[in-house]
């Protein structure tokens, strides 16, 4: 028996493709003095914005940022059937805490900076089966909380390799419908679990190019289409060192993407930010797709995107081991309003 919405081995063709009715962005400081400053919606007066800790604050963002986008399109939490949500705190702490204040069934998920993906993917299987008519998309991250918890305390200062990214503060959601107006999400492809030995856990964008890759080329196989088809590729969060390492392996195998594929880590802050790689985190790939480049897709500068979010899904207590790093990579294709 075949499922008729699957095409090839990983990837889902949309019968009656969601709309995308709502998108919303929260950021701190550091963010909106990057190039995309102007283009996010929220932006924190300062890393904690009011609160004891920055854990609050990062679960203050993400309440935030769903609360936006259910409100942008003129609803209320009674009209959503489902939150899909994430974040890199044990346990998706930010995630559950933000949902004492959201009342919607919530899937909590995790997927690492893959999250923002793996929520769109996800909502969009759930509106197209059948099984609801709204759901809010969401992820969040905060630079402190995540270098608490993965490298170093925050207040030690200490020195962070070149190759190392960034840590967005910052959270963004998406709300998709079964009808509307808007952005649509047409495909999905889930990716599988790559890990080619990558054990420093500073050095995420070569522990996640090859599982970004292995999802491009089985997507573009999947559906008999190449690099053509889209206007643009965008990882989320790769950073410079993992999307050129992505570029080279994509070369290798016959796909010339070079000028047309980019990753959130590498557009969010600019390199006088002192930022390294660039930039990483669930919301870093949260707030660049639910701000820039659905701004980009509304207004027809963009029509076709694949949307490739990255995922390094270590532990504390796997790096602390000497484990190496286990990376996935989901794809959405957004397509603007015909």
């Amino acid at each position: 028996m075949t499922a008729p919405k699957l095409k090839g081995k990983q990837t889902v063709a949309f019968a009656t493709p969601p709309v995308i009715v709502g998108f919303g962005s929260v950021v701190g400081p550091m963010e909106a003095q990057g190039p995309l400053g102007s283009c996010f919606h929220k932006i924190l007066k300062d890393t904690l914005d009011g609160e004891q800790t920055w854990e609050k604050t990062e679960s203050k963002m993400l309440k935030d940022a769903v609360k936006m986008v259910i409100a942008q399109a003129q609803l209320t939490d009674k009209d959503i059937n489902y939150l899909l949500a994430g974040d890199l705190l044990n346990q998706i702490i930010s995630t559950n805490y933000a949902a004492r204040d959201v009342s919607v069934p919530l899937i909590g998920l995790y997927g690492a900076c893959s999250t923002m993906a793996l929520g769109l993917a996800l909502g969009s299987m759930l509106i197209d089966g059948g099984y609801g008519d709204r759901v809010v998309a969401a992820a969040s991250s905060h630079h402190d909380t995540a270098e608490r918890q993965f490298r170093f305390p925050t207040e030690l200062g200490s020195q962070r390799q070149m190759y190392a990214q960034w840590t967005v503060t910052g959270a963004g959601a998406t709300l998709l419908a079964k009808q509307g107006y808007g952005v649509k999400v047409t495909h999905a492809t889930m990716g599988k679990i790559v890990d080619l030995g990558v054990c420093d856990v500073n050095n995420m964008g070569a522990a996640m190019a090859p599982a970004i890759t292995d999802t491009i080329i089985s997507h573009f196989k999947d559906l008999a289409i190449d690099e053509s088809a889209y206007d643009l590729v965008i990882s989320g969060d790769l950073g410079q060192v993992g999307l050129d390492i992505s570029k080279d392996l994509l070369r290798q195998a016959g796909y010339q993407l070079d000028k047309k594929f980019t990753d959130c880590g590498v557009l969010i802050y600019d390199p006088n930010q002192d930022t390294h790689a660039g930039g990483s985190g669930c919301g870093c790939s949260a707030v660049v797709i639910n701000s820039h480049i659905m701004q980009e897709l509304l207004a027809g500068r963009l029509r076709r995107v694949l949307f490739v979010g990255s995922g390094a899904l270590m532990s504390s207590t796997s790096c602390a081991q000497g484990e190496s790093i286990p990376a996935i990579g989901h794809a959405v294709v957004l397509e603007a309003p015909a």
